[in-house]
């Protein structure tokens, strides 16, 4: 039996902290592989939002998250050879967290020019999970037609709006409610908002 396997991407919309934080979470399930890949776009708003410096050249887990993670697996965006470029390659899904436009753009028209692009393209022809969240406002006509787009073609859109239900106190709140709905889409619970009781 092969391990499971989740893919997780960090595009260069705003909102990096939403992808540095999947990745930390991730990194603490020992019953889960998981496969990253970073864009080139995404360093630059790691860097200018979270104060991140990482090369893609020499990546390191703690780079990101300040420490290793022995369950993280990390793809140049550039290596079109990946694993998770093949359908043959089982997963439970893939998570683009946060998803620029730019990504959605090219995902809504078939156009797979890098190893995020290609990993979510096999996750929709094998109808594997593939989420996206993106952090886009406002979001364009030419937006929302490739929103539509991908959820007719099965991926969900999860934007990053955060719920006020919860009581949040603190920036932390906010991403790990965005974090809940974001894995219970994989159904994997992180325990880390007060959930809705009515």
């Amino acid at each position: 039996m092969s391990p499971r396997r989740i893919v997780l991407a960090i595009t260069g919309a705003s909102g990096a902290v939403y992808g540095e934080r999947a990745l930390e979470l991730l990194s603490q399930m020992d019953d889960l592989e998981v496969h990253l890949t970073i864009s080139h776009a995404a360093t630059i708003t790691l860097l200018r939002e979270r104060g991140r410096q990482i090369n893609l050249d020499r990546f390191r887990v703690c780079d990101l998250i300040g420490r290793d993670a022995e369950n993280v697996v990390y793809h140049h965006y550039r290596n079109l050879a990946a694993p998770i470029a093949s359908g043959t390659f089982r997963t439970i899904g893939m998570m683009i967290v946060p998803c620029s436009m730019s990504t959605a753009g090219a995902l809504a028209h078939g156009i797979a020019q890098n190893l995020i692009h290609r990993a979510a393209e096999v996750c929709l022809k094998e109808r594997r999970r593939l989420v996206l969240v993106p952090r886009e406002t406002p979001l364009s006509t030419i937006h929302l037609e490739n929103l539509w787009r991908l959820s007719q073609a099965g991926a969900i859109i999860l934007p990053a709006a955060p719920g006020f239900y919860h009581q949040p106190r603190t920036l932390e709140d906010q991403v790990d409610f965005i974090m809940t709905k974001l894995f219970d889409q994989f159904e994997i619970e992180i325990g880390r908002i007060r959930r809705w009781q009515g």
